[in-house]
């Protein structure tokens, strides 16, 4: 097996959503975005999945333009086509049709030369779920501090 080297993850998403099934995602990219994605200069925090004619797609991931390519460079955040087995678009294309879920991008990285995206079908939390999360983690906080000391 190759090594993987995570370069971006979403940290937004746990927070934001409940993560329920996840998959391992290609992802098509031309030859300057590569280079960049290698350099780690990739930004998933505004990114989402949506599925259109058949195909999932990844919308406003940041990919940020490779210096060396000079004007023939890449637009940084251009939607970007997802690589998966067709039963896999259709069973996600499915879930988010019918049950109001939606896909999100977890995180990107490197196995082996290739640059893989994991993405993850969610559902959104409500704004007493997200509140919950946040008291939850202060007092996780308070109580090791308590022992530190």
């Amino acid at each position: 097996m190759a090594a993987t080297r995570a370069l971006a993850t979403n940290h937004k998403a746990h927070f934001q959503y409940f993560i329920q099934d996840k998959e391992e995602a290609g992802i098509a990219l031309e030859g300057s975005e590569i280079k960049s994605v290698r350099a780690g200069r990739v930004s998933l925090s505004e990114a989402f999945i949506r599925p259109d004619g058949g195909e999932l797609w990844l919308r406003n991931a940041h990919i940020a333009r490779y210096e060396p390519s000079g004007v023939s460079g890449h637009e940084p955040t251009r939607p970007r086509k997802l690589l998966l087995h067709r039963r896999q678009i259709k069973f996600l294309a499915g879930k988010v049709a019918e049950k109001g879920l939606t896909i999100v991008p977890l995180r990107m990285y490197l196995k082996g030369n290739r640059a893989k995206v994991e993405i993850a079908l969610a559902k959104g939390k409500k704004l007493y779920d997200k509140r919950e999360a946040i008291t939850r983690r202060e007092v996780e906080r308070n109580l090791r501090r308590m022992v530190k000391r």
